[in-house]
């Protein structure tokens, strides 16, 4: 009997064995994907970290919003278009979902984003922010 009931066993093993070897592949593929998320933030990071050494933290005039908007704001309006397959129109939609208005939003893109371009430690400032969004 004995016998009997270890061949039934084995015939379950086996019959499992595709799935089990499915979700094993799964599995795997998915910790390979948050490996290279992780390396490639913690490359980010460095890079973060060196700028910021390089170029030292933005003034406090550099820092002050535009138009009621706020660099941390600017920037998880910028992140927010990541929704929408970085559709760079969507940027007055996703604004106003965060209580901006199309006139502020109007003055604040642009301004945001000339300084942004000509001072090193603000943009610097915006990377380390949006790779933390």
């Amino acid at each position: 009997m004995g016998l009997l009931k270890n061949l039934k066993d084995m015939k379950d093993m086996v019959a499992a064995a595709p799935g089990m070897i499915e979700t094993a592949n799964a599995l795997g593929a998915q910790a390979q994907a948050q490996a290279a998320a992780a390396t490639q933030a913690g490359g980010q990071a460095q890079v973060n970290a060196l700028n910021t050494a390089s170029y030292g933290q933005p003034s406090a005039a550099a820092l002050e919003p535009i138009a009621g908007v706020s660099l941390e704001t600017y920037t998880a309006v910028v992140k927010g278009i990541s929704a929408f397959g970085y559709d760079s129109d969507r940027l007055p939609e996703v604004a106003a979902s965060m209580g901006i208005s199309a006139a502020d939003w109007a003055i604040a893109q642009p301004g945001w984003g000339e300084r942004i371009q000509a001072d090193r430690a603000l943009g610097n400032r915006f990377n380390v922010l949006y790779t933390q969004a």
